[in-house]
């Protein structure tokens, strides 16, 4: 299936103005998006004339944390970029992608947060700014307009069900990301003077085989929640941020359940594909460590040195200590998050129905208890 950018664009433009109203100012940000374009286009030149032996070589040996939103990813992530074991994306840079652009947006970085995308960004969740290590997903929006991003933002919305456009299985983008996803983690380790890439990638659960034939060294952390309590969250996380943009609740109810049941549906579908190839035996279960939220939650200190192994990384004694003391805030550690089914339209049996491959293969504890 070829969904060509101009494609793209003009369903985003069509959606936001037929959904939301809203006409004019996507031109206006389309017109400095396309400027912007211009200008990190001629900077990743720049980069080639003056970075060009530093940019020659692959990434090797890769860490990706990967699961739904809301799962327990974003700290780890941030947890392990924070502790020195390698460099994580932050937003600025998925914005900026060309070292040269980098060194001359660096000292303005606080005037651009006024107008980043992260003011959107609901804080009860955590914390975002231009200058946070975040999802590397938002890469390939960026760039490209496209992937899960652009299906679970402003796609759904759509009088048409498009997942297909995003769907691996029918439109395979993925030697076109990697490639993308490579050349700014190449960029990230030059100027962090850092050897490894410690990433975030939600998107990849649905073609992680894909992703370990790419990057063959790679070690993926997957980590696995209660689907009763990772999709009410993710759900809420993306309604939050279209609720201080659009006024998401607002909104026609027939309008607000169309979004919600395509977004419901293909957070559960991220969690099925992974499931599946899982238990096919499709994924080169050596290069992949399971991790429960409640591991995260509930045993970090005993959790931590089974992941350092796994990634082959011997701590301090400094590094131990604070394993202990982060063990310690996450047990008491009380969710500002709040979230209901009921306002979502959703019931638990539904969510243990379509689910139950994901409780039958990683969470027998949690289907014996319910």
């Amino acid at each position: 299936m070829k969904i060509t950018a101009f494609k793209r664009i003009m369903y985003v433009y069509t959606t936001i103005g037929s959904v939301f109203g809203n006409w004019i100012s996507p031109l206006i940000t389309a017109i400095l998006i396309s400027f912007l374009r211009l200008f990190i286009g001629l900077g990743r030149l720049l980069d080639k004339i003056f970075f060009s032996k530093s940019l020659s070589y692959k990434i090797t040996n890769p860490i990706m944390i990967v699961g739904n939103p809301r799962s327990g990813t974003t700290f780890l992530h941030r947890y392990l970029v924070e502790n020195g074991i390698g460099v994580g994306s932050q937003l600025w840079q998925l914005l900026y992608p060309s070292i040269v652009i980098q060194k001359l947006i660096k000292p303005i970085l606080p005037i651009l947060e006024k107008f980043s995308p992260t003011r959107h960004h609901s804080t009860v969740a955590h914390k975002t700014s231009l200058k946070s290590v975040e999802t590397d997903d938002a890469g390939i929006f960026f760039r490209y307009l496209d992937g899960f991003f652009l299906y679970g933002f402003i796609l759904s919305w759509n009088k048409e069900d498009l997942f297909s456009w995003v769907d691996p299985k029918i439109r395979d983008t993925s030697s076109r990301d990697y490639r993308w996803l490579e050349s700014i983690w190449i960029r990230n380790q030059y100027t962090s003077k850092k050897k490894q890439t410690i990433g975030k990638l939600f998107s990849i659960s649905a073609n992680l085989p894909s992703f370990l034939n790419y990057f063959d060294q790679a070690k993926i952390l997957y980590i696995v929640r209660d689907p009763l309590s990772v999709i009410p969250s993710g759900l809420s996380l993306v309604t939050g941020v279209l609720d201080k943009r659009f006024g998401f609740w607002t909104m026609p109810e027939p309008l607000r359940q169309r979004f919600i049941q395509r977004l419901y549906k293909a957070l559960v579908e991220l969690q099925l594909r992974f499931e599946r190839d899982w238990r096919e035996e499709k994924i080169d279960k050596e290069k992949v460590m399971i991790i429960k939220f409640s591991e995260i939650m509930g045993s970090f200190d005993e959790l931590m040195p089974r992941i350092l192994k796994f990634i082959n990384y011997s701590p301090s004694s400094k590094f131990i200590n604070d394993i202990k003391k982060t063990a310690l805030k996450q047990k008491s550690f009380q969710s500002k998050h709040k979230y209901d089914l009921e306002k979502f339209g959703l019931s638990q049996e539904q969510i243990l129905k379509d689910c139950e491959p994901i409780y039958k293969t990683f969470l027998t504890e949690d289907v014996i208890a319910k």
